[in-house]
């Protein structure tokens, strides 16, 4: 049913929208907000999106436009006097209580609160500012998050994260009136909870109160010491979302001036991670169905996302023979450059190679600091920047994104198909294990190579299952996006009700695509939506192959160092054990 009201003297229809706020954006209007995001609770906590509102009766309200409901012929009026007032008073008694070294702020440029100060005028503060003797302790004890409560405005935006998306509830509200603050249960760090590490709540986030763990400067230091080899690999994700900090359109692929500005850096190789998820689907899918055969362990939980596998092994440790064996790309990749690298380049060995990855997600910054992902004493991974730390590595550089010329990767690690590239998006790494599962089961190529029904990364589809069936052999698959859902899978696990046999579980809300290390770009479902887009053009038209046992140089790797899938030295590099008791699973954080 249509209906339509005004806004600022224009008829607009709408139909289905929440709330008067997402009109008002549709009509091509817009009003500021702190706490609004569309997918979480309406919470109407900052008061900045508030308009003035004249019903038919001739009453004149201020509401706030995110909990208000659209009603029938009310006019709307976005910018007068009495409601610049009111959000220019809010701006001012928040900036009173709020950190402002904004120079030093790793949110500096891309903070909320900084840009709406700056629209709005505000230049000198009506209200005593809170002071310095009086700051809270910033905490970095997260090996992925740091939190600054002093730069926090209360909108409740990382509470809501949280617990919408995850279930979990980590942050929460603590105190009353002005001694209100968000922060871990009883006051405690994030180091000291049962934090996963997604960053969706950073993701939320409108200021710096809570940013990654940046470790930009000591990337470059090894890029800039001679006697280091420093190899660089790049996540699915990252190349349909970077291009949007170098104000290029949300899905653009720019894989390969992501190639040519990793070049110009200073790295010494150039991989892609697209590579090693071929690599993960030889072996999540040989293990797949090994545990099909054997019948034990089913459901295979799948392992590439940390956030998942900390979830697991803190909130339900009697479920980890479940998940996969294989190491995430990521991990498998860094393993086999140090392992092999040596044997076959000149100049690199296993004590001055330094492995770099470009990830899409906060997670994988605490990954690469397990116990389990170590060998000789060395870590797998060396350091992992998220896509935003990377960009802002892009622009210290001196280099435009938007004009460099596009190169390609480094062999041999470089070549990669399109069920690799899917990985990025939820349903991906169980589309591409499905297409490579069904070769290896009857020796021919599944016939359609898009499993549409494991797609889609809006709300709507967090929650997704097909069954296939490979010549005669029925195989239900089930894909989850955020934590809730996971949450749903598993009591379904334990109460024998559940019907699949692969379960892939991604922790950001339509995959990686959507991480807590993607561009500070207001993130909605739209945009999420239109990087997916990207994963799959380039699956769909740019590949030469669309299925990973394809990978010509997977083949080769497989002929000359590793032998067949799950082969022990396989196991040794490729596979990994996880722990029923997280206390110690990391080190060095």
């Amino acid at each position: 049913m249509t209906n339509s009201l005004f806004i600022n003297g224009k008829q607009v229809e709408y139909t289905t929208e929440e709330n008067l706020l997402e009109v008002i954006r549709k009509a091509g209007f817009n009003v500021p907000t702190l706490c609004y995001r569309s997918d979480l609770t309406k919470f109407g906590a900052c008061r900045m999106c508030v308009v003035e509102v004249e019903y038919p009766n001739g009453r004149v309200v201020v509401n706030s436009s995110c909990t208000m409901p659209p009603e029938p012929n009310i006019k709307v009026k976005t910018n007068t006097d009495r409601v610049r007032k009111i959000r220019k008073t809010v701006l001012e008694l928040l900036l009173s209580n709020h950190d402002r070294e904004c120079t030093t702020c790793e949110r500096s440029g891309s903070c909320e609160l900084q840009k709406y100060a700056e629209e709005y005028g505000i230049k000198d503060l009506r209200y005593v500012q809170k002071k310095k003797e009086d700051y809270l302790a910033i905490d970095n004890t997260n090996p992925a998050l740091v939190r600054d409560s002093n730069k926090c405005i209360l909108c409740g935006a990382c509470v809501r994260a949280c617990d919408e998306y995850q279930g979990h509830a980590v942050l929460g509200f603590a105190n009353r009136g002005s001694k209100t603050v968000v922060q871990p249960m009883a006051g405690k760090n994030l180091s000291d909870v049962d934090c996963v590490f997604c960053g969706q709540c950073k993701a939320v986030c409108p200021t710096g109160a809570l940013t990654i763990r940046n470790e930009v400067n000591e990337v470059w230091a090894e890029i800039n010491n001679p006697n280091k080899k420093v190899v660089v690999q790049v996540a699915p994700a990252v190349r349909v979302a970077i291009g949007e900090m170098f104000n290029m359109p949300a899905g653009e692929n720019v894989i390969g001036k992501i190639y040519a500005a990793m070049r110009q850096i200073g790295f010494d190789l150039v991989f892609d991670t697209n590579f090693a998820a071929d690599l993960t689907i030889m072996e999540e899918a040989t293990e797949f169905l090994t545990r099909i055969k054997k019948g034990e362990n089913l459901p295979l939980f799948t392992s590439c996302c940390q956030a998942w596998v900390r979830y697991v092994e803190t909130q339900h440790p009697d479920m980890v023979n479940h998940l996969s064996t294989c190491k995430s790309p990521q991990s498998m990749l860094s393993s086999v450059i140090k392992d092999f690298l040596p044997t076959r380049k000149e100049g690199y060995t296993k004590d001055n190679i330094v492995v770099v990855s470009i990830m899409p997600c906060t997670a994988k910054k605490a990954e690469i600091k397990r116990n389990q992902l170590t060998k000789d004493g060395k870590f797998d991974t060396d350091y992992v920047l998220t896509t935003q730390e990377f960009g802002q590595m892009i622009k210290s550089a001196g280099i435009d994104l938007k004009t460099i010329e596009p190169e390609m990767a480094d062999s041999p690690f470089g070549e990669y198909t399109g069920a690799a590239t899917i990985f990025g998006a939820s349903g991906g790494v169980a589309e591409a294990a499905a297409r490579t599962a069904y070769y290896m089961v009857t020796g021919e190529n599944i016939a359609n190579n898009d499993i549409v029904e494991l797609r889609g990364v809006d709300s709507s589809a967090y929650n997704k299952s097909v069954t296939l069936d490979i010549k005669g052999t029925k195989v239900t698959i089930r894909v989850v996006s955020t934590l809730r859902e996971a949450e749903k899978a598993i009591q379904e696990i334990k109460a024998g009700t559940a019907n699949f046999q692969l379960l892939e579980v991604m922790a950001c809300p339509g995959g990686c695509v959507n991480g807590g290390g993607q561009p500070i770009s207001c993130n909605t479902p739209e945009k999420r939506a239109l990087r997916a887009e990207g994963l799959y053009n380039e699956d769909q038209k740019d590949t030469e192959f669309r299925r990973s046992h394809e990978n010509k140089d997977i083949k080769k790797l497989y002929a000359e160092f590793l032998g067949e899938p799950n082969s022990h030295k396989c196991h040794e590099l490729l596979h990994t054990s996880y722990s029923d008791q997280f206390t110690g699973s990391y080190k060095d954080i």
